[in-house]
């Protein structure tokens, strides 16, 4: 069974930064793609961040390019998403994923996190 433990939501004010935090056991996290996604109140689940295992590639959502950046610690088994500039529009609850394919990880990846919840205020 696949485990991603999330940590580091909590609330903020614009501008603030934030940086959340998933642990993945060793066999998935060295054998998945990795990302983000994250869900607003009323809203469909969106994409945010995906980095490849490898490191190869990283892509982002238009929302959050130039203030999200993706990073993975592959010997740690953690991938990292550090959020800055944060805008009320970026609450939500946010969850960790993971995909065998660099396509559906940013798509519809099989496998995620419990979700950890945002909040930006004005």
């Amino acid at each position: 069974q696949v485990q991603l433990v999330e940590s580091g939501g909590g609330l903020v004010q614009a501008g603030d930064s934030l940086r959340l935090s998933c642990a993945a056991s060793v066999r998935i996290f060295s054998a998945l793609e990795m990302g983000w996604f994250r869900q607003a109140p009323g809203k469909e689940r969106e994409f945010v961040a995906a980095r490849t295992w490898n490191g190869d590639n990283t892509y982002y959502a238009d929302s959050v390019k130039g203030r999200f950046t993706i990073s993975r610690d592959n010997a740690k088994n953690t991938v990292f998403l550090q959020m800055n500039s944060m805008m009320p529009e970026d609450t939500a609850v946010y969850y960790c994923a993971a995909d065998a394919s660099r396509v559906r990880i940013r798509t519809s990846p099989g496998y995620w996190g419990q979700g950890t919840q945002v909040t930006v205020s004005s």
